[in-house]
């Protein structure tokens, strides 16, 4: 029987990006255009900031999308920046994203692929 062997990556980051709904598609793109190879979407339901932004006149909906995209600790910044501004998040009320370290994540990847991230010190 083969041995199971467990590839771990410990150079990568969590985007995260809360969004009104029905905006996930175009920051999705957006981040794979800049290099993220996927991302999980999930919907949620907002509370708090409606109040408060409402006084502005700028009306937030409660129904929201959630973004999560893990990608290399080099990739981002780059794709970070291109998901804020294809969310226009730069525009009260549409939305807030950050960027989470994590320790490690562990995930099939093919064997050649390992290899080469093995020799430039991605992975152990």
């Amino acid at each position: 029987m083969e041995q199971r062997k467990m590839t771990v990556l410990t150079d990568v980051a969590l985007i995260t990006c809360i969004v009104q709904r029905g905006l996930a598609d175009t920051i999705i793109k957006a981040a794979r255009e800049a290099g993220a190879q996927g991302a999980t979407v999930y919907f949620a339901r907002g509370t708090g900031i409606r109040e408060r932004l409402g006084i502005l006149g700028v009306a937030v909906e409660v129904e929201k999308e959630i973004i999560n995209i893990v990608v290399s600790s080099d990739q981002a910044d780059r794709i970070f920046e291109r998901m804020y501004f294809a969310g226009k998040l730069d525009t009260p009320g549409m939305g807030f994203m950050y960027i989470t370290p994590l320790e490690k994540a562990g995930t099939y990847i093919p064997p050649e692929i390992v290899d080469r991230l093995s020799s430039a010190g991605g992975t152990r």
